[in-house]
C-alpha cells in the first residue's frame, strides 16, 4: 500500500491535551474541505507517494533512541488523513504495535474506522470556516474514551456554534479544546467568554505558533 504524503517531521505537539509533548507528525496530502482560515493550504496537493513501509521507516527513525527515553507519540494530520484508506490501515497497525497515535481529522469523515486505541482529535468547523455545513455531526456520538473535540473560534458566531454542540459531548470523558483563531481573536477574549459562561472546555493555544514563526513548516 502507498500513501500521498506532504511531509514527515519531529516537533513539539502544539494542540490538544497532548500539547507540549515531542511528537512525530505525518502530514498527508489532500483535503476535502477549503476552510477560509486554513494554515496548511500547501497540503492540498503535491507531496510524494510513499509506501507504508517507507512511512514506518521514517517514523521509526525520527522516534529513535530507547523506548524509555523517547516519547512514542505520532500524529497523522493533513490535509485530511481519513481520506486515504491506506493511512487508516497504517494508523491502526501502529496503534496495535503500541505507539501512541493521534489522528487529527476535520470533522467531515467517520472516525469509526479508527482503532479505539487511537485518539481522534475531531475539528468541528464553525461558521467562520465556511465549511460547517459539511460536518458529520454523528461523529459526536462516535467519540471513544481517548477522543477529543476541537473548535476553532474566530468570532462570537463560532463561539455560539460551539456552545450549541457542547450538550452532545460528555466533557467529563472527552476533552473539548476551544482554540482562538490565530491573529483573529485574542486568547484573552475567548478566555473571558469561557469564564463568563462557566464552560467545561480547555483553552487551546497553538503552541507551535508562539514558539516558532506562525508560517514555519516542519516544526
Amino acid at each position: 500500500m502507498s500513501l500521498d504524503v506532504c511531509e514527515i517531521f519531529r516537533s513539539i505537539q502544539g494542540e490538544s491535551s497532548h500539547a507540549g509533548r515531542p511528537c512525530v507528525f505525518v502530514r498527508l496530502t489532500g483535503c476535502n474541505l477549503r476552510c477560509r482560515y486554513c494554515d496548511t493550504t500547501y497540503a492540498y496537493t503535491g507531496g510524494k507517494r510513499l509506501s507504508d513501509a517507507e512511512v514506518v521507516a521514517r517514523v521509526d527513525g525520527l522516534l529513535g533512541g530507547s523506548p524509555a527515553a523517547t516519547p512514542n507519540l505520532v500524529e497523522f494530520t493533513g490535509g485530511e488523513p481519513l481520506l486515504q484508506e491506506a493511512a487508516v490501515d497504517l494508523m491502526n497497525r501502529l496503534a496495535a504495535r503500541g505507539l501512541d497515535v493521534l489522528a487529527e481529522t476535520n470533522g467531515s469523515r467517520d472516525i469509526g474506522v479508527l482503532d479505539p486505541r487511537i485518539a481522534a482529535i475531531v475539528d468541528m468547523k464553525g461558521p467562520s470556516s465556511g465549511e460547517s455545513d459539511k460536518m458529520d455531526l454523528t461523529n459526536l456520538n462516535r467519540l471513544r474514551a481517548r477522543d477529543e473535540v476541537k473548535f476553532v473560534i474566530g468570532d462570537e458566531a463560532d463561539y455560539a456554534h460551539m456552545r450549541s454542540l457542547l450538550p452532545r459531548i460528555d466533557t467529563r470523558r472527552n476533552t473539548v479544546n476551544a482554540s482562538p483563531l490565530y491573529g483573529a481573536l485574542a486568547p484573552a477574549e475567548l478566555a473571558a467568554w469561557i469564564l463568563r459562561d462557566g464552560l467545561d472546555v480547555r483553552l487551546n493555544l497553538q503552541q507551535h505558533k508562539y514558539i516558532w514563526p506562525p508560517d514555519a513548516r516542519g516544526v
